[in-house]
C-alpha cells in the first residue's frame, strides 16, 4: 500500500499548471517598500508555500535577492520572503 504525502505540495498538482516561463524581466524586476504587489507563483523556480498563491500584499524590505511582503491570511499579518519572480506589481485603479 502506497503512503499519503503530507508534504507542501500535497493537492496542488492543477494550481500551477499552464503557466508558461517567464523571461528575463521578472528575474531583475524592481521594487521598493510600499509598493503593492501580487503574489503569483513562477514553478520553474523554487517554490514557496502554495497556499499564498494569488494573495496581495506590500513591500516591507528588501533582503539580499528576495524581498519582505506582508500579507493578511484571514485575521492574521503574515510575512514572506519572495524573489522578484513570484512577484506582480499591482496596477493602480486611476
Amino acid at each position: 500500500m502506497v503512503r499519503k504525502s503530507y508534504g507542501k505540495m500535497r493537492k496542488s498538482r492543477n494550481r500551477l499548471s499552464g503557466k508558461k516561463a517567464s523571461g528575463i524581466g521578472s528575474y531583475i524586476r524592481k521594487f521598493s517598500p510600499g509598493d503593492a504587489v501580487h503574489v503569483d507563483f513562477l514553478p520553474s523556480s523554487k517554490l514557496p508555500h502554495t497556499r499564498f498563491q494569488g494573495a496581495t500584499g506590500k513591500i516591507i524590505e528588501k533582503r539580499g535577492r528576495s524581498y519582505m511582503v506582508q500579507i493578511t491570511d484571514h485575521d492574521a499579518t503574515k510575512t514572506l520572503f519572495l524573489r522578484p519572480e513570484h512577484l506582480k506589481p499591482q496596477k493602480n485603479k486611476n
